[in-house]
C-alpha cells in the first residue's frame, strides 16, 4: 500500500521508522532482531537509508590507497525483506548524490518488480566523492530533478526515449523538509519555495529533518500551509542518548538541541543519558501528536532500545 493511501485510512496518528542497512559484512541476525522489535508496533511503513558510494584512504603495504566503496549496501535486499517477510510497506531512499539518472531507473526497475511502491526522493549528504559521468550518463543535482524523474516514469517516460509499450510505475514520493530550514537555503522563503516546487512536481508527502523543539514544526507546517502546501508532513524525531550526540547531531544535521534538554544531557554520568532523551522524546511525540500531527517517525538507525520505551508510553 501507498504510504499516501495509510494517511487516507488512518483513525489515528500513524508510527514509522526509519532504519539503516548493516555495514558491509554486518550481522543480518542483529538487523531481523531490530525490525521483529520494531514490527510489534504494527507499524504501516519503515523507510531504509541508502547511502553512495564514499572515498577512504587505507595504508596498506605498498603504502596509502584511495579506495571508492560502497560502505552499506544492501537497501534493495532489506526492502524485499521488510516487505515481504514482515508485510509491513518499505519505503526505500532515492539519491542524488553518487547515482546516475541511468542508475536511479534500474534501482526503480527492481523496486517495481518487487512491488514496492514507496519512495523518499533526497538529494542526499555529500559523501566527498564525485561520480565521474561516463558513455553519456546524467546525474540528478537536486531532489526535485529526481522526483520529477521518478513522476516521469510514473507517467511511462523513461529515459531511452520511444520504448515500445513502456509499462508506468506507480510510486507514491515523499520527500525531505526542513522545520529549521535547510542549511544551503538563503532563507526560510527559499527554502519554502524548493518544498512547494517539489510538491508541484508530483511528491506527496513529507518528512522533516529530526528536531527537538515543537515550535519550529508549528511553525514550518503553518508556513507551508500558507505557501500552498498541503500535503501531510511528517515530523521526524531522534531520540538523544548520549554525550556525543551534543555534538554530532547538531554538526551532522543542522538542528538545535534546547538549553534544557542538552543541559540535564550534559551534566548526566556516563551511560544515564538515554532516560533523560527518552523522557524528552516521549514529551516531545505526545505534544506533537495532540497538537494534530498525522504521524510520528522516529529515526532509529540501528538501535531500537531507546525509541521503544517512548512508543509503549504513547497514547495513538
Amino acid at each position: 500500500m501507498k504510504v499516501i493511501e495509510h494517511f487516507d485510512r488512518a483513525d489515528r496518528p500513524l508510527i514509522s521508522f526509519e532504519i539503516i542497512p548493516p555495514l558491509r559484512g554486518g550481522n543480518l541476525a542483529t538487523l531481523l532482531a531490530l525490525i521483529e522489535d520494531l514490527a510489534r508496533f504494527d507499524p504501516p511503513f519503515i523507510d531504509i537509508t541508502s547511502h553512495a558510494a564514499q572515498v577512504s584512504y587505507d595504508e596498506t603495504s605498498s603504502g596509502i590507497e584511495r579506495r571508492v566503496k560502497r560502505k552499506r549496501p544492501g537497501t534493495l535486499g532489506l526492502c524485499a525483506l521488510i516487505q515481504n517477510k514482515y508485510r509491513i510497506d518499505a519505503v526505500p531512499h532515492v539519491l542524488c548524490i553518487g547515482f546516475t539518472r541511468e542508475e536511479t531507473e534500474d534501482f526503480l526497475i527492481e523496486l517495481r518488480y518487487l512491488e514496492i511502491d514507496n519512495v523518499l526522493a533526497i538529494r542526499g549528504d555529500d559523501s566527498g566523492y564525485e561520480k565521474p559521468l561516463h558513455h553519456g550518463r546524467t546525474a540528478n543535482p537536486y531532489a526535485l530533478d529526481l522526483v520529477s524523474q521518478i513522476i516521469g516514469m510514473n507517467e511511462g517516460r523513461y529515459l531511452e526515449q520511444g520504448l515500445l509499450d513502456s509499462e508506468r510505475s506507480s510510486f507514491c514520493v515523499g520527500v525531505a523538509g526542513y522545520p529549521e530550514k535547510h542549511f544551503e537555503a538563503p532563507n526560510f522563503e527559499s527554502d519554502l519555495r524548493f518544498a512547494k516546487a517539489k510538491i508541484d512536481a508530483g511528491a506527496e508527502y513529507i518528512v522533516t529533518q529530526m528536531f527537538f523543539e515543537n515550535k519550529h514544526y508549528f511553525r514550518y507546517v503553518e508556513l507551508c500551509r500558507a505557501a500552498g502546501i498541503e500535503v501531510p508532513i511528517i515530523p521526524g524525531l531522534k531520540i538523544l542518548t548520549t554525550h556525543n550526540h551534543l555534538r554530532s547531531l547538531p554538526r551532522n544535521f543542522f538542528c538545535e538541541i534546547p538549553s534544557a534538554l542538552a543541559d540535564e544531557a550534559a551534566a548526566a554520568p556516563r551511560g544515564k543519558v538515554s532516560p533523560i532523551g527518552v523522557e524528552w522524546g516521549v514529551q516531545q511525540a505526545q505534544e506533537l501528536i495532540d497538537g494534530g500531527a498525522p504521524a510520528i517517525h522516529f529515526y532509529v538507525m540501528a538501535k531500537a532500545t531507546s525509541v521503544t520505551r517512548v512508543v509503549e508510553r504513547l497514547k495513538v
